[in-house]
């Protein structure tokens, strides 16, 4: 049995509150220290009966960073810190130095902190963090593996700094790399590593033909070595993997079915294989029948006892546990398998695969048959009226084209060049979030709980108004997450107590969860939007998020494919924006924060997502008259490979988050000729810092150099929320200062 890591965050979301008491300097370094070792000490009691516990696996912030941290690559604008002050800026910021970039870990919602490499680093490896924890796990009578990101994923998902070329970066990298992993030696004999390389799905690069070498040193240093790939199929690597010294595989069969055409590779050469057959990225319970059924299929090929069965991926990607949750329907909840639960669908598919139906094991595992029976039975799943809908709908596009669309909202709307405008959320201050809870715990009436929202979008509506924003919004006061409250509203969703899944940092999202077909049977916004417009006489833009990242950042139901779940979605968000237009919003700003991490990564799988998930977006969109100005906005992105399905989606405007990398992204749009009107942030809003007017004066320069003033919207890289108001309010302030500058001087 084999899981690839654990949720980090706490049940009760521990780390997060330890982390922001230590960033507030309410606590301490060694109070934080206590809380992570009082986590680690608790996930590994639930790994007990496991050969191994995972040791590395947690991070105060991000094991990609982590990494960064071990190897010494520290870009020089930190050069003078170090401990975790040097630690928390290279992912935060720290006075006039701007954070490291962020981004996706490959198609998840979780973000991890891109490495800057140079030709000119000298790496200084440490490897004390994975020492400490292997003897904590030891000294608590655990046999302790250690997670470690590959150096192959790491190598790929850095960025060069200095246009420095990562095959003349390569040799120096892997020395340290191998550095680190010789200290780890002399932790004792027969040391165990997993090196996670999710990037082998993605196929071949220029890196493929050092895989054989960096391998089998590694295993010349005494390792045990696992090479774990996940996400997708890996085949390609797998044909280089069995032909080294590396004792074995980890293959994912939940999302990465082509894997099984790898089997006699891998019985051939004699290595292990760790089956990925528990879902680290669903909750759903696994059917545990056809869990077997797959596990005869290989052992039919791959000796049995070299078949170690083991979660998908991480179980970082899922919530904590289902103990806490006393308010959901049981019947869903039966349906529901959270990270603790899934150690022990693990154990009990061991027990089956090894032993089949034993006294010990017979009542749980008819206990998953009857949970999986009646989930596929239950009349809670189907509505016949969304199906026939769906089934009956026809793709359309905007009656007009841009060039007709935008001549009649630039007249209609009156914005200036350069037009100004926030991404939608403003601070959730803790007198609101209490706000909000008081309500729903019944404390206050409906009363008093809609005087306080109301009372913070006058506030939200005068501060913009002041600070002289072209395009307001309402900063979304009733909303306690951009899916959450939407899918609140919707037929077919259910949502968990402390269901809270890790995004970044200390920063968590409870996802949604799709059970059913969806619908939507009344309006979601229209009251809040036409309240706060009522209080301005410039444009107030309606907020709404968009069915394909509603979809993504989602569990979504895996009996339905999931292009017809966004379907369904995409009819609940085309009939809001109908709504709106009609309550007289004449900005609609429909986010597709999560539209790229969607994307399947292998390449031969894009173009059928790429279809369905333009098509859900226009289906939303096309409903919009002409005057009414359609926003989207995306989150992280590498944009290189999705141009042309972004210029397909034709929103009017598209904001997009840039200012860690300043104007190279921007430079893509301009590459091909993109038309259509563009807000790059200039300021980073996951960091603390607040940026000069200067600072942000140079920034429009730089995106000027691209493309004109006549295509550019100026606002923050992302949603508000997550500031305080003494950040977001001098922040707002110099970016209007920067604006006027360069208004004056063009």
């Amino acid at each position: 049995m084999n899981i690839l890591g654990f949720p980090r965050i706490g049940e009760k979301r521990e780390l997060k509150k330890a982390l922001e008491s230590f960033w507030s300097k309410k606590t301490s370094e060694e109070e934080l220290l206590k809380v992570a070792k009082s986590l680690r000490t608790l996930h590994w009691s639930y790994q007990k009966n496991f050969p191994f516990v995972v040791v590395n696996d947690f991070s105060l912030y991000d094991n990609m960073l982590d990494l960064s941290y071990m190897l010494g690559a520290i870009p020089k604008r930190f050069a003078n810190l170090n401990g975790l002050e040097l630690y928390f800026a290279m992912a935060r910021g720290n006075g006039s130095n701007v954070a490291c970039e962020m981004t996706k870990w490959f198609n998840t919602n979780y973000h991890f902190v891109v490495p800057e490499l140079s030709k000119n680093d000298i790496y200084q490896v440490n490897a004390e963090k994975i020492a400490n924890e292997y003897n904590e796990a030891k000294s608590l009578g655990y046999n302790p593996k250690i997670s470690l990101i590959g150096l192959f994923t790491y190598l790929g998902l850095a960025k060069t700094n200095d246009d420095s070329d990562k095959e003349y970066i390569f040799p120096k990298l892997k020395a340290a790399y191998l550095e680190l992993i010789k200290k780890l030696t002399t932790l004792g004999e027969e040391i165990t590593i997993e090196f996670h390389e999710p990037i082998f799905v993605k196929g071949q690069n220029p890196f493929f033909s050092k895989i054989k070498e960096v391998y089998n040193a590694i295993a010349e240093l005494g390792i045990r070595v696992i090479v774990s790939t996940y996400f997708e199929a890996s085949n390609e690597a797998t044909k280089i993997l069995v032909e080294t010294d590396i004792e074995g595989l980890g293959l994912d069969f939940i999302y990465g079915e082509n894997n099984l055409t790898s089997l006699k590779l891998i019985a051939d050469a004699g290595k292990k294989l760790y089956a990925g057959l528990i879902d680290g990225r669903n909750i759903w319970v696994a059917n545990l029948d056809s869990k077997l059924n797959i596990l005869d299929r290989i052992s039919i090929i791959v000796p049995k006892d070299l078949i170690h069965i083991s979660t998908s991926c991480s179980l970082l990607h899922v919530p904590f546990s289902k103990d806490s949750e006393t308010k959901l329907d049981s019947e869903i909840l039966s349906w529901l398998s959270f990270a603790k639960e899934k150690i022990g669908e693990l154990e009990l598919l061991e027990s089956l695969f090894r032993h089949g139906i034993t006294e010990s094991n017979k009542d749980l595992y008819k206990q998953n048959q009857e949970v999986n029976a009646t989930r596929k039975n239950s009349n809670k799943i189907h509505d016949i009226k969304v199906q026939q809908r769906t089934q009956s709908l026809q793709v359309t596009t905007r009656t007009k084209s841009f060039k007709e669309r935008i001549k009649i909202q630039r007249q209609e709307l009156g914005y200036p060049n350069l037009a100004t405008t926030t991404i939608g959320s403003f601070p959730q201050t803790v007198e609101l979030r209490t706000l909000r809870q008081k309500y729903k715990k019944g404390e206050i009436d409906t009363n008093t709980y809609e005087n306080g929202i109301k009372d913070y979008i006058k506030d939200c509506i005068a501060f913009q108004e002041e600070v002289g924003l072209d395009v307001l919004v309402h900063g979304e006061p009733e909303r306690n997450d951009m899916v959450e409250y939407f899918g609140e509203q919707m037929k077919g969703f259910v949502f968990s107590q402390n269901g809270w899944v890790q995004s970044y940092g200390s920063r968590c999202v409870k996802p949604p969860i799709i059970y059913g077909d969806t619908s939507r049977p009344n309006a979601m916004t229209v009251r809040w939007s036409s309240f706060a417009q009522s209080l301005s006489k410039k444009i107030v833009k309606g907020m709404l998020t968009g069915p394909v990242t509603i979809l993504n950042w989602s569990f979504v139901r895996d009996d339905l494919p999931r292009h017809e779940v966004c379907k369904q979605l995409s009819l609940c968000i085309a009939d809001e924006i109908s709504d709106l237009q009609n309550a007289g919003i004449k900005i609609i700003q429909v986010d597709e924060a999560a539209f790229k991490e969607g994307y399947p990564l292998r390449k031969e799988n894009i173009k059928e997502y790429e279809t369905w998930a333009l098509e859900c977006f226009k289906i939303s969109s096309s409903v919009a008259k002409p005057s009414t100005q359609i926003h989207t906005h995306m989150c992280y992105s590498e944009f290189n490979d999705i141009m042309k399905t972004i210029e397909a989606m034709d929103a009017d405007v598209i904001s997009i988050e840039t200012a860690r990398s300043g104007n190279e992204l921007l430079k893509i749009f301009k590459q091909v000729g993109y038309a259509n009107e563009v807000g790059p942030g200039v300021y980073d809003i996951h960091s603390p810092r607040i940026p000069s007017a200067d600072e942000m004066y140079k920034q429009i320069k730089l995106l000027l150099e691209v493309l004109p003033k006549e295509q550019l919207w100026i606002n923050p890289d992302c949603g508000l929320k997550t500031r305080k108001w003494e950040e977001v309010k001098p922040s707002l302030n110099n970016m209007i200062n920067a604006v006027k500058k360069v208004r004056s001087e063009i």
